[in-house]
């Protein structure tokens, strides 16, 4: 029988992946998103080289001479009281995407990691099926490859739809608290447990 890690110790081991690619890249983990990223790599090449290329002192240069063309160069303060002339917050300059390559970099090192603990664990093992539980639960013989192409096409079509999957809505999402990804981790989850009961009690 295959033994698992305790549920605090797998909690520990999420938390530190988390958290180490957030410190390393400045970005969230989300497999979806690096996938469709590794999968486009023309267009995000193109992309990279027009972010080099781009220039923001002269962006900035150029806006504020227009503003100042069509607003003028003083500034006029609306509230009365005020005797100092007004300021403007400073904007924060937008996050910069990442390299494809630190994408394709993430797949490749979640492959190799499980291959290594597959190995270690001495439960590695070349095979064409998913399985005897996919078998018995799913299909089995040549139908598991039409099943497993449909399969991974919805998930690509709820994944976009969803703005991202269970490691970037799950992990990170929840992990601060956003609304948008606990709802979505709700509803992915609960899906999952119906379909789970469907399977398992009714069909």
């Amino acid at each position: 029988m295959m033994s698992y890690w305790p549920w605090w110790a797998g909690a520990i081991a999420f938390g530190t992946i988390t958290f180490g690619y957030w410190w390393s890249v400045g970005r969230t983990v989300g497999v979806s998103g690096a996938w469709d990223r590794v999968l486009n790599w023309t267009s995000e090449r193109e992309s990279e080289r027009i972010d080099a290329a781009f220039d923001a002192s002269a962006f900035e240069a150029a806006l504020a001479a227009a503003t100042a063309e069509e607003f003028g160069d003083t500034l006029v303060a609306t509230d009365s009281g005020a005797d100092e002339p007004p300021t403007t917050a400073p904007v924060a300059a937008p996050a910069t995407p990442l390299p494809g390559s630190t994408q394709a970099v993430l797949l490749a090192s979640m492959f190799v990691g499980g291959l290594i603990a597959a190995i270690v664990n001495g439960r590695f093992e070349l095979r064409a099926d998913m399985g005897e539980a996919f078998a018995d639960i799913v299909v089995d013989g040549w139908l598991m490859w039409p099943t497993l192409l449909l399969g991974g096409i919805a998930v690509g079509f709820g994944t976009r739809m969803s703005g991202g999957c269970s490691s970037g809505h799950g992990l990170n999402g929840c992990g601060r608290l956003q609304p948008a990804s606990m709802l979505a981790a709700a509803v992915f989850f609960g899906t999952a447990v119906g379909m789970s009961f469907l399977v398992w009690k009714v069909i």
